[in-house]
């Protein structure tokens, strides 16, 4: 199995968790893996990319321009950044909840959205969901980023299984938050599946 997964998000929203479970439920599969992060002052809403490489044994732990095989894009702005590292034919996922940056909110300006989702819309198969709305349905926005990992799972594009990933989070967390998660888990799987969600 190879697989290039690329995520970007802010700092907070749970991105290197998120590369550090996939990571995992690749090597538990027996994978080789590289990963890579790239944080800009995380802890103050700064850009955050991490990048894994599953079964990249002879290449660098950062990926390419051109050459994710998928996108997970936690805030729209980033997703958009870092579209230039997505392969011709790639998949990616975007969370549509901005996270507003620290210069629009000091300068006044609007953070327009729109013009970002035809840009995301038009460069790749683009799935568009609101991780974040859906994390608080199950009971905590804070577990949006599982349910970014569901929905990359069920695009076909991050190659794990759902019960996999299941069982890595019933290891990681505790018993009070498992459940939440495991109810984002599933529904960001279903969110793609056909149940919400919208494939550009």
């Amino acid at each position: 199995m190879k697989c290039d997964i690329l995520i970007a998000g802010v700092g907070g929203q749970g991105t290197i968790l998120a590369s550090k479970l996939i990571a995992q439920a690749a090597m538990e599969e027996g994978a080789f893996v590289r990963t890579s992060e790239t944080i800009g002052m995380a802890q103050r809403g700064g850009c955050v990319v991490s990048h894994v490489r599953i079964g990249a044994q002879d290449e660098s732990s950062v990926i390419p321009l051109r050459s994710a095989d998928l996108l997970l894009g936690f805030e729209p702005a980033e997703a958009a950044r870092s579209m230039a590292r997505l392969k011709e034919g790639g998949t990616a996922v975007v969370n549509t909840a901005r996270v507003v940056p620290v210069t629009a909110s000091l300068s006044g300006k609007a953070y327009e959205t729109e013009e970002i989702f035809d840009y995301l819309k038009n460069s790749a198969q683009v799935w568009m969901i609101d991780a974040t709305g859906i994390a608080e349905q199950c009971g905590s926005a804070k577990a949006a980023n599982v349910v970014m990992l569901g929905a990359g799972i069920g695009t076909g594009a991050l190659q794990c299984s759902l019960e996999g990933m299941e069982k890595l989070l019933a290891q990681r967390l505790p018993e009070k938050l498992f459940s939440i998660n495991q109810k984002a888990l599933h529904a960001g799987y279903g969110c793609v599946r056909g149940e919400k969600g919208e494939a550009e």
